[in-house]
């Protein structure tokens, strides 16, 4: 079956709904496909420069909200392999008509969905389940002086994340609030 686009509030904001093919060995899913109708038209011509995987254990954890800053901006297509997370994209387009609004959606295995982030979007997740895995692919190559982000608890943008935060990271902690960047 083909993949299922889903629209969000936020242009460019994702969600693509794949369905597993199953049978008595297991199943089997194309994580993604440039030819299929829904991945060419989410993805585009941009090319895929790296692929990532993060393994998250604490529940309630909070990664994020990061971006590459441009000139080194990038899309990402985030999907979840294990477990279950609250995956959040932020518009941090200064001449977007929704510029500071977030996007939350549950990525599963079971669900079999993905989150695509566009350029000058910040993103971030928060664990629901234990040794939550994620897979990303990137449209950039990681350029460290180009990272950045914005705070996962600021005010501004009023996150309403699931969970009480259990575990954030030093570097997640120092990002500016919105009104700073």
């Amino acid at each position: 079956m083909p993949t299922e686009l889903r629209a969000t509030a936020i242009a460019g904001v994702l969600e693509l709904i794949s369905q597993p093919f199953q049978d008595h060995r297991g199943a089997f899913l194309n994580a993604f496909r440039e030819q299929e109708p829904a991945f060419a038209e989410a993805w585009g011509d941009r090319r895929i420069a790296q692929v990532n995987l993060s393994r998250t254990d604490r529940v309630g954890a909070i990664r994020g909200l990061h971006l590459q800053a441009a000139p080194h901006s990038e899309a990402k297509l985030v999907r979840c392999l294990r477990g279950r997370v609250w995956d959040v994209a932020v518009d941090l387009r200064q001449d977007s008509a929704t510029y500071g609004q977030w996007q939350a959606v549950e990525l599963s295995p079971e669900q079999a969905n993905a989150l695509l982030i566009p350029e000058g979007c910040a993103h971030g997740f928060q664990v629901l389940e234990a040794n939550s895995e994620l897979l990303y692919l990137h449209s950039g190559t990681w350029v460290p002086e180009a990272e950045t982000g914005i705070r996962w608890d600021d005010p501004q943008l009023a996150i309403a994340w699931p969970l009480p935060m259990s575990e954030l990271s030093d570097r997640d902690r120092a990002l500016p609030f919105l009104s700073g960047l």
